[in-house]
C-alpha cells in the first residue's frame, strides 16, 4: 500500500533532523582537572619517586667564614724549641740520644771527650789556689800593717793581689758554671744536657765525630710537638679581617676530614713587598701529636663568636640569569623558589647575606631534581589551558 501523505511528510522531518545533527561538530572530551601551582613553587605527589631524594635542614647562624681559606705552614713553636750546639770543642764519646727521645730538662744528649774542659778545670784549681794564697798574705799584711810596722805600700799591693785573684777565680767559675759543670776534678769528660723537656726531632751527630761551638748545624733540636705554630701569609686586601685572638680552623692533608683550632697570636707590622702579603701566626694544640712541622695546612679564619652568619652548603645553590637560587620547604611535599645574595663563596659552603632566614627549612639535598620538578610542572600547565 502507498504511504501517505502525512506519512510521508514525517519521514523527511525525521532525514532532515537526522542530518543536521550529523553536521553538528562534536564536543571536544574534557581533560582531567590539574591543581594550578603558584610560580616558583612545586608539589610534589605523595607517591613521587623524587621525594627520597629531597633532604632539607633548619637554616641556623653560626660562625662565619671572613675569607676564602688562606695556605700555610706548620712550624715549631719557637718558644717550646732549642737548637743545642755544643759550647766547647771536644770529641763525641758515646750516650747519644735518639731521634724520637722524649728527654727531661737536664738529662744526657750525648758525652764528650774535651780537652778544653780539662783546661778550664785546671784554670779554676790554679785561680782558687791563687786566691788563697792572696787572702793569707793580705791577711798577715793587714795585722802588721795595723800594728805599724808593715808599710802602707805593702798592704795596698796585697789588697790588689787578692782582690785580682778573687776575679780570676769567679771568671773560671763562671765559665764552668756556663758549661753545666760542677765540682773541682779534672777529667775532661763533658756531658751535653737537654735544656728543656721535649722530644728530640733532630740530630745531626755521631760517635767519634769532632764538635765546636761554631758548627753552622746545631747537633740537635729539642721541641715540645703538642704545641705548634701555623704561619700564613695573608694578602693586603685581607688583613683588616685579622685580629689577634681570632680563631682559625687548621686543615691538613694526612687527615682531609678533621680540623684543628688555632689562635691568632701574632701579625706582622711589615707587608713583603714582593708579595703584597703580611705574616700571620698562629698558636695550634696538638695534645694527639698528628700535626708535624713543615706540614702544608689550608687556614680557615673564622668570625668573632658574636659575628654570626648563614652558611649553607654550596649544593643548595642553583644559578638562574644572575641570580642565586635556593628551595626552601614551606610544607610536606611544598617547596618555593627563592633568590638569595650571596656573600663569600667557597669550595663546599657559601654564605648568604639576604634571602633566609634562621628557622626555615632549607632544601640542601636535591634542589636540581626541584628544579626539573618545576620545569615540568609549568609544561603541564601550559598544555592543560585551551
Amino acid at each position: 500500500m502507498m504511504p501517505t501523505h502525512r506519512q510521508f511528510t514525517h519521514l523527511a522531518l525525521g532525514l532532515v533532523c537526522f542530518f543536521l545533527l550529523a553536521c553538528q561538530p562534536k564536543t571536544e572530551e574534557k581533560k582531567p582537572h590539574l591543581p594550578v601551582v603558584p610560580k616558583d613553587e612545586v608539589m610534589l605527589s605523595p607517591n613521587s619517586p623524587k621525594r627520597g631524594y629531597i633532604k632539607d635542614a633548619i637554616v641556623q647562624l653560626s660562625k662565619r667564614p671572613l675569607l676564602d681559606p688562606v695556605t700555610g705552614t706548620v712550624t715549631y713553636d719557637e718558644t717550646r724549641t732549642v737548637r743545642v750546639s755544643s759550647p766547647i770543642s771536644g770529641r763525641v764519646t758515646g750516650n747519644i740520644a735518639l731521634l724520637g727521645a722524649k728527654l727531661k730538662a737536664g738529662e744526657t744528649l750525648a758525652m764528650l771527650d774535651s780537652p778544653d774542659l780539662g783546661q778550664a778545670q785546671s784554670d779554676y784549681i790554679k785561680a782558687l789556689a791563687d786566691q788563697n794564697l792572696a787572702e793569707r798574705t793580705f791577711n798577715r799584711l793587714k795585722e802588721l800593717f795595723d800594728h805599724g810596722v808593715a808599710p802602707r805600700k805593702d798592704f795596698d799591693q796585697a789588697q790588689d793581689d787578692l782582690d785580682r785573684t778573687r776575679g780570676e777565680a769567679e771568671r773560671a767559675r763562671l765559665k764552668l758554671a756556663n758549661l753545666g759543670v760542677k765540682g773541682n776534678s779534672t777529667n775532661n769528660r763533658f756531658s751535653l744536657l737537654a735544656p728543656i723537656t721535649g722530644e728530640v726531632t733532630e740530630r745531626n751527630i755521631n760517635p767519634g765525630m769532632e764538635v765546636r761551638p761554631d758548627l753552622p748545624n746545631p747537633l740537635f733540636v729539642l721541641s715540645d710537638l703538642s704545641h705548634l705554630w701555623v704561619l700564613m701569609d695573608v694578602f693586603e686586601k685581607d688583613i683588616g679581617l685579622i685580629r689577634l685572638g681570632q680563631q682559625v680552623l687548621v686543615r691538613v692533608q694526612a687527615y682531609p676530614a678533621q680540623t684543628f683550632t688555632g689562635t691568632v697570636d701574632y701579625i706582622s707590622r711589615v707587608v713583603d713587598e714582593n708579595t703584597r702579603t703580611v705574616k700571620v701566626r698562629c698558636v695550634l694544640p696538638n695534645p694527639e701529636k698528628k700535626l708535624l712541622p713543615s706540614m702544608y695546612a689550608s687556614v680557615e679564619v673564622l668570625s668573632g663568636p658574636n659575628d654570626q652568619g648563614i652558611v649553607i652548603p654550596l649544593g643548595s645553590l642553583f644559578t638562574e640569569g644572575e641570580s642565586d637560587w635556593v628551595f626552601v620547604a614551606i610544607d610536606n611535599d611544598h617547596y618555593i623558589k627563592r633568590p638569595v645574595k650571596v656573600g663569600l663563596r667557597q669550595k663546599d659552603e657559601a654564605v648568604i647575606i639576604d634571602g633566609l632566614k634562621p628557622g626555615e627549612r632549607l632544601v640542601v639535598q636535591g634542589a636540581l631534581l626541584l628544579r626539573t620538578e618545576e620545569d615540568a610542572g609549568q609544561d603541564s600547565e601550559g598544555e592543560a589551558k585551551p
